[in-house]
């Protein structure tokens, strides 16, 4: 399993809290401040720094953290793809305002004067982990040892040492990530029918951040040239779409959309391919070689 075409096509809201984090996490790492930009019941409720809330969701406060967080960000990009920039927008500020609001609900009842967090965007990271345990299907499984691995197990290992980075300190945002992620999967304040404003989400698609990887095919309809499915029979060697009438599993469609595929377009491709996802696959590369 893998997070789609390499580079950050298709998901330029990714890539900017991506560059984001990166350049704040150097930036003040140079000047010595990273360690100490973590929420603590001194810096909140006694010294009223409130500008560590901003600073503290951006930055890691260490090199390994920030290896493990980019990794998992980048990795995570396959939300937007599948849900769109608007949305995911919606989903960043709701599990970073959510897990920051709880991270302070935790320190307050800790009350602990020498209680620090660690920094760096734990609500969103851990946040993703709800539909990645939910929406992402296990494609490949295997054993090492003896032991049964999926091709989800890197991420989830991932997101363990992550998350015992810093024991206590890490463990308190991450489990508070998690439980934003709930509360946005569970459509709290129905926050997954929000949007913000369409000029805020464009504009992150209009930066123009060099991506690795090769340039995406259009998100809109990646079959291209391939003919209407309501027109004459395609002449492909697939099976017709024609005998088969039965709705694609939402699972095949997020499959394919995982790889970076646009929605639609992987559910004709199913459909063409009686819901054979490796056909399916095949359908969409050809489609995005033309």
């Amino acid at each position: 399993m893998n997070g789609g075409p390499s580079g950050f096509n298709n998901a330029p809201v990714t890539r900017a809290f991506v560059v984001a984090s990166a350049i704040f996490t150097v930036f003040l790492g140079i000047q010595g401040r990273s360690a100490r930009l973590g929420l603590s019941y001194q810096d909140i409720f006694q010294k009223f720094h409130l500008w560590r809330l901003l600073a503290s969701v951006l930055a890691f406060s260490s090199t390994p953290e920030l290896i493990f967080g980019l990794y998992l960000l980048y990795y995570f990009r396959v939300f937007e793809r599948q849900i769109g920039s608007n949305k995911y927008s919606v989903f960043i500020l709701f599990s970073m305002l959510s897990s920051i609001f709880m991270e302070i609900i935790a320190l307050a009842l800790l009350k602990d004067p020498s209680a620090k967090l660690t920094s760096g965007p734990y609500g969103l990271i851990f946040a993703s982990f709800i539909p990645f345990y939910f929406d992402i299907p296990v494609s490949t499984r295997f054993r090492v040892f003896g032991v049964r691995f999926t091709d989800k197990s890197f991420i989830y290992l991932a997101g363990l040492q992550l998350l015992l980075s810093s024991w206590r300190r890490s463990i308190i945002p991450g489990i508070c990530g998690i439980l934003a992620g709930a509360l946005y999967r569970l459509n709290v304040f129905y926050i997954r029918k929000a949007k913000i404003p369409e000029f805020i989400a464009s504009f992150f698609a209009r930066l123009s951040w060099p991506s690795t990887g090769p340039p995406s095919a259009p998100s809109r309809n990646v079959l291209g040239s391939m003919p209407t499915y309501g027109g004459r029979p395609v002449e492909r060697h697939y099976p017709s779409s024609a005998a088969s009438t039965i709705e694609p599993p939402e699972g095949s469609i997020a499959t394919l959309v995982s790889m970076g595929f646009d929605r639609n377009s992987a559910r004709q491709a199913l459909v063409q391919a009686r819901n054979d996802v490796n056909v399916a696959t095949n359908i969409l590369l050809e489609a995005q070689s033309h």
